[in-house]
């Protein structure tokens, strides 16, 4: 506490609430925050590449032994170091606790998180990123005397940084964290926003630094060329389509959820029953495998016909919800983008006209905005992620699976109350 109060009488802390200009010392604060969110991302993610790139070395049967034992791994991280939470706790914090996390959890959600990813679960590293940089930012809220929404805005901004370190977008990634916060209202805590967006752009650059990811789009899809009215009328039609994904989505979560719920041994029995099942999969179909970050370009390329996209599609989201249900650690997002580009290719067959990157984007932006609630922020992703130039009709399709989604969200601390 005493090295942080004499931080701030530095005096380019003291320069900076003297001076003319809009530039804070709060300003600068924000910016360190990022800086270090943009430090940790990075390293994690150098980790996660490592022990993907080992794990991804066992194919055939032994991909089933590997996750298996990965699912046992898991589970013992968590039984022996404590939970970790998951993005519901978090936007309960956030929320209706003041917007205090806990870092005591953060080395139960890193090490879960990595081997979870790595071995091949349906989830990514958003969710870790997003808890562990958010409970930093908690942390050096409370170390400088930070309250109520001075506090929950450090947390927020920190956040931010985590999200947008991973996804590249300074705009889309503050703007989610405000977002998934409520399933209603997109900004909340609108007094969090400038704070995400300085914590998310210093945090970007020095993720760029450090790892070798450029700033081109992530995903290489073919270009899509804006026609005229017809386009927002496709993509109205489209993103009803992404809604049934969707609402499909949120059956199988249900049976998953309750499956795993009469399962009353210890976690690491439930994360090693998750393994197995999750290597079955795998082993079935290849492309199950991972959260999708590598594997949605092969999605554009890959030849099928619809019984093969719809059967792949189907599976995957098999996948997330056992990934979720059985203790394994990571977020949705990612995966989610797979389901609606998959999906995307299943109605290819009966759309073969249509502009194929235009189908696949829309369909990627209504399923996500159909679970996570997020249409303004997905928009904005996958402008960056896809390299689109007109984002307008992909609003239509992110909104249209928004307002057709369930009314329940997903994520159970979205709600009104508790």
């Amino acid at each position: 506490m005493d090295r942080i109060q004499t931080l701030l009488k530095n005096p380019i802390f003291i320069l900076s609430k003297k001076n003319p200009f809009m530039l804070s010392r709060w300003s600068i604060l924000y910016v360190l925050l990022g800086l270090f969110a943009g430090v940790f991302s990075a390293v994690f993610w150098k980790i996660l590449e490592y022990l993907t790139k080992l794990l991804a070395g066992f194919q055939g049967h032994y991909i089933i032994l590997i996750m298996t034992l990965s699912g046992l791994g898991i589970g013992l991280l968590i039984y022996f170091l404590g939970e970790p939470g998951e993005i519901s706790l978090v936007i309960d914090n956030i929320r209706f606790r003041g917007g205090k996390l806990d870092p005591k959890n953060n080395p139960s959600m890193s090490l879960s998180s990595l081997l979870s990813i790595s071995s091949g679960g349906s989830a990514g590293p958003e969710a870790p990123l997003v808890q562990i940089t958010g409970s930093f930012g908690s942390w050096f809220a409370e170390k400088i005397g930070l309250e109520g929404e001075e506090l929950r805005s450090m947390t927020i901004a920190g956040m931010a940084a985590g999200f947008t370190s991973l996804f590249g977008s300074p705009l889309g990634g503050a703007l989610f964290a405000l977002e998934i916060l409520q399933h209603r209202h997109v900004v909340e805590y609108y007094e969090a926003l400038l704070p995400a967006f300085l914590s998310s752009c210093s945090a970007y650059f020095v993720f760029l630094f450090m790892t070798d990811m450029g700033i081109g789009p992530t995903w290489e899809f073919p270009q899509y060329i804006p026609g005229g009215i017809e386009d927002f009328q496709y993509a109205i039609g489209f993103g009803m389509a992404g809604a049934i994904v969707g609402w499909i989505f949120y059956g199988i979560f249900r049976i998953t959820k309750f499956s795993f719920s009469k399962i009353t041994l210890p976690i690491f029995v439930k994360t090693t029953i998750g393994g197995l099942l999750l290597g079955c999969i795998a082993y079935y179909e290849p492309l199950t495998r991972y959260f999708g970050h590598d594997q949605l370009n092969e999605i554009v390329v890959t030849k099928g016909n619809w019984i093969f996209f719809g059967t792949l599609a189907l599976l995957k989201i098999l996948a997330i919800n056992i990934t979720v249900s059985s203790g394994w650690r990571g977020g949705i997002i990612i995966p989610l983008f797979f389901v609606g580009a998959v999906a995307g290719r299943f109605f290819m067959d009966f759309f073969p006209s249509e502009n194929e990157s235009f189908l696949l984007i829309c369909l990627m932006a209504s399923v996500n905005a159909s679970v996570t609630k997020t249409p303004i922020s997905t928009t904005i992703l996958l402008t960056g992620l896809t390299g689109v130039s007109n984002f307008t009709p992909v609003l239509f399709a992110s909104l249209s699976g928004y307002f057709l989604s369930p009314k329940a969200p997903f994520i159970s601390s979205q709600a009104d109350s508790v």
